[in-house]
């Protein structure tokens, strides 16, 4: 397979320089959202703005039904599923309810369709022939991940909050809910047993027939030389997608970020020297059930200038994949050997063939010919590419779907690299409209988590960790210029970014299972003497003001909405769990006097906490 790679060098002295060997101008969007507006002549044309913002891309909306050549496309933006006959015909749709948010779906044993409604919590069940919906089933207030278990005749579903539902596929309610962890994002049916992704930790979980938890496939630390002979690690993060291998096992998509310490550079804190100059990159890691707990296998090679990595498609032969990457409007495809390379000398540029696409794919899918078919979610399309090496043929075509365009410059800006070239846009530190999970080492700031952004963040001004930006246009220079390299923003674009991080909700809290353990917590938060409500009061849960928490230095008093879901905790990422936020090493009686709670005491304010 002959190598295209976009390439990221970083040059002494200035930004990160994408060189393709045949398309330059595919290195970056096909315009610089992040550009000012021009002078005031007139409006800047490339603005525009959707009735309602549409929801941050999350990606693998897409299957080829068991026939091989009946597409089903889930349209989050849209709130439809598309039906298309690859091999001609008028496309066809099903509507869903307004703000359904359809993520993941799967086909079932009997040409049933069951697919994730992502904010509205529940799994639809559709018949693609009759173009009808069976039936409606709620499951939990986020789902994200469908399997379907032919030996069962059931449809898993993993959850946001930590439950994995089992869904009777022929219908009717629920036969088992498990809590095996928390942000559970992909699930994979691997005999009896099942491999189910986490989504910021990139961790596999094996569980068992009975719901038992028998592993953990953590994957491994990467390590990779760059000038002068600096060494720079990544850890893994964002499992954007789990799929299964023909022969076994699953694939996992995932995002790398930069463990190492984060230096400013002339281009910004977003740059690297090292691999394709970026402090995010993504790549493909083979996930072994069968390995001992916590043993991890080899760092794969990384995908060098792919902007958010969305989802993956498997060839039959278990070996060749296609990624698409929704950041830049790209398509890769390599194999698995290939991939596998990450301590060899080309762990930053594995052979592979990259390619702009027609528009934003979020999702890809291998159709019974072997051509590669892609989801496009603006404009609304299929693009099918045919070929044995069907990039390398260019032998495409386009299939439009009838869709009003979601082009919303807001949306756009989360989800494109401000500076136009590399690989990290918001959306890569800040995936799903929320968080990574990680602890950043700036240089020199220290450890910093990154922070949530749904849930109304702009109204628990002063902004960032240390309360020292007042509004968005501080948060913009600093990150959105200073750090990634962006041109500033103009006061529409500005407006308009405000609006789309405002649309993000927070995370869906999971419903408590013990409400009186709520209650009592509830309690304690607002007793006088424990003082939690002192800082953390009024509806965002915050006084807006910086305060001394006992960690040294002055921070902003974060909103509690969500707060479920933003572990590792304190800016510094000091406490893993809740419960640890407690322990005096994470700000002691500054930051809450608990020192007078009992054990059960702290389980109770954990349990509320949880429930916000």
């Amino acid at each position: 397979m002959r190598q295209r790679l976009c390439r990221s060098l970083v040059l002494v002295g200035s930004l990160a320089t994408c060189v393709f060997s045949s398309f330059l101008t595919a290195c970056g969007p096909s315009e610089p959202f992040g550009m000012p507006e021009p002078g005031l002549g007139g409006p800047d044309p490339r603005i525009t703005v959707t009735e309602v913002p549409p929801p941050a891309i999350s990606g693998g909306t897409l299957i080829v039904a068991s026939d091989g050549h009946t597409a089903v496309a889930a349209d989050p933006d849209r709130d439809r599923v598309w039906i298309v006959d690859l091999d001609g015909g008028a496309p066809g749709e099903i509507r869903l309810e307004h703000g359904d948010e359809p993520g993941r779906l799967v086909e079932d044993a009997s040409g049933r369709v069951h697919v994730a409604l992502r904010r509205a919590g529940a799994v639809v069940t559709l018949d693609i022939e009759a173009r009808s919906v069976i039936e409606r089933r709620e499951v939990c207030r986020a789902p994200r991940g469908v399997a379907y278990d032919a030996a069962r005749d059931a449809v898993h579903v993993a959850c946001a909050g930590g439950e994995l539902v089992t869904l009777p596929a022929a219908g009717g309610p629920a036969v088992r809910k498990l809590r095996p962890a928390a942000d559970l994002r992909d699930v994979v049916v691997e005999g009896d047993r099942l491999l189910v992704s986490r989504f910021k930790s990139a961790e596999t979980l094996v569980i068992d027939a009975d719901g038992a938890v028998l592993s953990r496939r953590t994957l491994p630390v990467f390590n990779t030389t760059g000038f002068g002979g600096s060494v720079s690690s990544y850890t893994p993060s964002v499992a954007w997608r789990m799929a299964p291998l023909p022969g076994g096992g699953a694939v996992m998509l995932h995002q790398r970020a930069m463990s190492s310490q984060v230096t400013l550079s002339p281009g910004g804190y977003y740059q690297a020297t090292n691999c394709d100059g970026n402090i995010v990159h993504g790549t493909i890691s083979t996930i072994d059930p069968a390995g001992a707990d916590g043993e991890p296998a080899a760092p794969a090679a990384a995908l060098p200038s792919l902007s958010l990595p969305v989802d993956i498609a498997i060839a039959p032969d278990g070996k060749r994949v296609a990624v698409v990457a929704a950041g830049n409007d790209m398509i890769v495809t390599t194999t698995l050997d290939d991939m596998a390379d990450g301590d060899g000398e080309r762990n930053c540029a594995p052979a592979a063939t990259q390619q702009p696409l027609s528009g934003q794919p979020i999702a890809v899918a291998i159709d019974g010919r072997g051509g590669i078919v892609v989801q496009l979610r603006e404009p609304a399309a299929l693009e099918v590419i045919r070929g044995q090496e069907a990039v390398e043929m260019f032998d495409r075509r386009t299939i439009a779907l009838p869709g009003a365009t979601v082009r919303d410059t807001g949306h756009e800006m989360f989800h494109r690299p401000p500076n136009g070239v590399s690989a990290a846009a918001c959306a890569s530190c800040h995936p799903e409209g929320h968080e990574d999970g990680r602890t950043w080492n700036f240089d020199p700031v220290g450890q910093r988590r990154t922070q949530a952004m749904g849930g109304g963040i702009l109204q628990t001004a002063p902004l960032h960790w240390s309360g020292d930006l007042m509004d968005l246009d501080g948060l913009m220079g600093e990150v959105f210029v200073s750090r990634m390299g962006g041109p500033q923003p103009g006061a529409r674009r500005l407006d308009l970014m405000a609006r789309y991080i405002d649309s993000l909700p927070a995370f869906p809290a999971s419903p408590p299972e013990d409400e009186a353990a709520v209650a009592r917590g509830a309690a304690l938060f607002h007793d006088k003497k424990v003082a939690c409500a002192d800082c953390h009061s009024g509806p965002m849960l915050t006084n807006n003001r910086n305060e001394d928490v006992g960690k040294d230095e002055i921070l902003q008093v974060p909103s509690l909405i969500g707060v479920a879901g933003r572990a590792p905790f304190m800016h510094d990422g000091c406490a893993v769990t809740l419960r640890d936020r407690f322990d005096p090493r994470c700000g002691g009686d500054k930051h809450g006097d608990v020192s007078g709670l009992a054990p059960a005491q702290i389980d109770d304010l954990v349990a509320y906490l949880e429930s916000l």
